[in-house]
């Protein structure tokens, strides 16, 4: 079942430093992954949105950390920096460095982390450092396989074994490509029982 409630998805505030991040209420799952991996992509389509986030064909587009409102106000998607190589200069790069690990520490309302891969170059050793950080908080990470349309089918399933294997316990991940409009579904149903866990959990007698 869709949740409709992205579909709502309104930008709200980009922000360079904790200084600036909105209150720290309600709650929020943020979107990280190494510059190019289709992070906007996606963002914008499970938002049903051509320009929510901004697509580039050069890394590290996304240079600050931007936090889109969903209707109620209350429930946020974050849209975190691009990692790895960027057309940046360095002293910039590991700023946005700083200024993620501040995010993912600190940010209390932070019920989940969606980590986007390249799925023809799922994790790097950048993509660990990530996951150690989401670890280290106990955070629920969920691994997004981008551009699985570059895949065969075969590929695409032997890719995401590997992954599922590879992952720390407790971390789930699924395939997705943003063109054809693969594993939204999956995706919505992850988003909603992390944003809204009493309407996903199953009804008891």
């Amino acid at each position: 079942m869709a949740f409709n409630l992205l579909r709502t998805a309104k930008y709200q505030i980009s922000a360079t430093k904790p200084q600036n991040f909105p209150a720290d209420e309600g709650v929020e799952v943020a979107f990280a992954g190494r510059s190019n991996a289709g992070k906007s992509s996606c963002l914008n389509v499970i938002a049903n949105q051509r320009a929510l986030a901004r697509v580039s064909k050069t890394p590290g587009r996304t240079q600050m950390i931007n936090f889109f409102s969903l209707q109620d106000e209350q429930l946020k998607l974050v849209d975190l920096p691009g990692y790895g190589y960027a057309k940046v200069p360095v002293a910039m790069r590991a700023n946005w460095g700083r200024n993620i690990q501040a995010f993912l520490e600190n940010r209390r309302c932070l019920a989940g982390l969606v980590m986007i891969m390249d799925s023809r170059h799922p994790m790097s050793p950048l993509d660990q450092q990530m996951m150690d950080w989401a670890l280290a908080r106990q955070l629920p990470l969920h691994a997004v396989l981008t551009k699985a349309d570059k895949l065969s089918r075969n590929v695409q399933n032997q890719t995401l074994m590997k992954v599922r294997k590879e992952l720390p316990e407790g971390c789930t991940t699924q395939l997705f490509s943003a063109l054809k409009r693969q594993g939204i579904e999956e995706l919505d149903e992850r988003l909603k029982s992390w944003m809204l866990p009493d309407a996903s959990a199953p009804e008891t007698e």
